[in-house]
């Protein structure tokens, strides 16, 4: 436990931020310095089958510790940082116990305030770390990493407590949906996994949204302003009349819980040829198809509206609710449970609001729900996370292993 905070803190100044213009694998070359970094801990450690493949997955194994035959449960973790902010020169800062109210962020000017963010009302007497406001923090999923090896170190120096093969995976790319496009299931060797790399303390989750890409396309002619008269179509007015189609009740800022939305990410715009980038998200597989139907009946409507000009849809799936693929093995749950009950943590069950590798595992044959890892308000300059919490998340992968073997017996 010692060298847990003096890991994440070390992982946190590798910029490793991914980048989803580019297409090989790993995106960034950042993240193929850490993973040579974590590849040498690891093999330091003296794990077996310790791998780094040309595309920067890295795994290894803690081998079993008991003669009886227990399935092989795996743990793993992201090395990549979103791009919604700067990763680079992380310049992290260490409140130790935290009694209440606003902590400024370095010299920034930036503050986490109670006020914006309650979450921090729980956590007095808890040391935190937090950013210096001007970049990410990089907790998610940097904290998930350093939890991961800091139990597996823990677990070996500790032969007393019995468990079975313990898998690792350190993958590449995740905050732009490809963490799990080149991971080798087979080859990892777990029949079940959890990733780590949820938020506050309790947090375990096995469902996510459905997920689509949707792409409007707007077409227009782009003539000189001067000459533009009954000429002119400018795609940009046409794209604002398909935004104002949409309900606006039923995005991200007005909706939670199991609430889906349409979401405008980004948009190209040119008075020729703008494009409209959506994401479109609901827990419920067909009312997800109903959402893109809805888009589709939008853009047929504004067309036969249209006298000039003309607007094309495109529709991409990127992923699918784990719970599907989870709920067949309630046992991978009750595990999860039973061990954060006797770390004295208590299990909040919730959906995730978004995608994680374990969803796309958990289609690819290898189930893998999501457990927390301490951290808050991710993707920010306000990102933190408690010491105490990366303990715990700590204590539970450990129990983990532990109760794993003792259910096998």
């Amino acid at each position: 436990m010692d060298k847990l905070v003096e890991r994440f803190l070390r992982y946190v100044s590798f910029d490793t931020q991914s980048d989803g213009a580019i297409s090989h694998c790993p995106s960034t070359e950042g993240q193929r310095v850490l993973a040579k970094q974590l590849y040498q801990e690891l093999l330091a450690l003296e794990l077996t089958d310790v791998t780094l493949d040309d595309n920067g997955y890295i795994s290894a194994k803690l081998p079993a510790n008991v003669e009886h035959a227990v399935p092989a449960i795996g743990f793993i973790a992201h090395m990549d940082t979103a791009p919604d902010a700067s990763g680079k020169n992380v310049q992290p800062q260490i409140i130790e116990n935290y009694q209440g109210g606003e902590i400024a962020l370095g010299g920034s000017g930036e503050v986490l305030s109670p006020a914006q963010y309650p979450d921090l009302n729980a956590l007095h007497g808890q040391s935190l770390i937090t950013t210096d406001g001007t970049t990410l923090l990089g907790a998610d999923n940097k904290a998930g990493i350093a939890e991961i090896i800091t139990a597996v170190a823990y677990l070996k120096a500790n032969p007393n407590i019995k468990h079975g093969d313990i898998c690792i995976g350190f993958t590449p790319d995740e905050e732009i949906g490809r963490g799990a496009n080149l991971f080798d299931v087979e080859k990892f060797s777990a029949e079940w996994a959890y990733t780590i790399d949820g938020g506050p303390v309790g947090e375990l989750e096995y469902e996510n949204f459905n997920a689509t890409t949707a792409t409007v396309i707007c077409h227009g002619v782009n003539v000189h302003p001067g000459t533009a008269k009954d000429k002119m179509i400018n795609a940009m007015n046409i794209a604002a009349q398909f935004q104002l189609l949409m309900p606006m009740q039923q995005t991200p800022e007005t909706t939670e819980g199991y609430e889906g939305f349409y979401h405008l990410k980004s948009m190209l715009p040119s008075v020729a040829r703008t494009e409209l980038s959506y994401i479109l998200r609901d827990f419920d597989r067909q009312q997800l198809q109903e959402r893109k139907a809805f888009m589709q009946q939008k853009v047929d409507e504004l067309n036969s509206q249209l006298s000039k000009g003309h607007v094309e849809l495109e529709l991409t799936d990127s992923y699918f609710n784990m719970r599907e693929m989870v709920e067949p093995h309630p046992h991978i749950i009750e595990l999860a449970k039973q061990a954060m009950l006797e770390c004295g943590v208590q299990p909040n069950i919730k959906p995730i609001r978004g995608g994680t590798d374990g969803a796309r595992l958990s289609f690819m044959g290898l189930p893998c729900p999501n457990i927390f890892t301490g951290g808050y308000n991710f993707h920010g300059i306000h990102e933190f996370i408690s010491i105490d919490g990366m303990q715990q998340a700590v204590q539970v992968i450990v129990k983990l292993a532990e109760n794993t073997a003792k259910n096998a017996q």
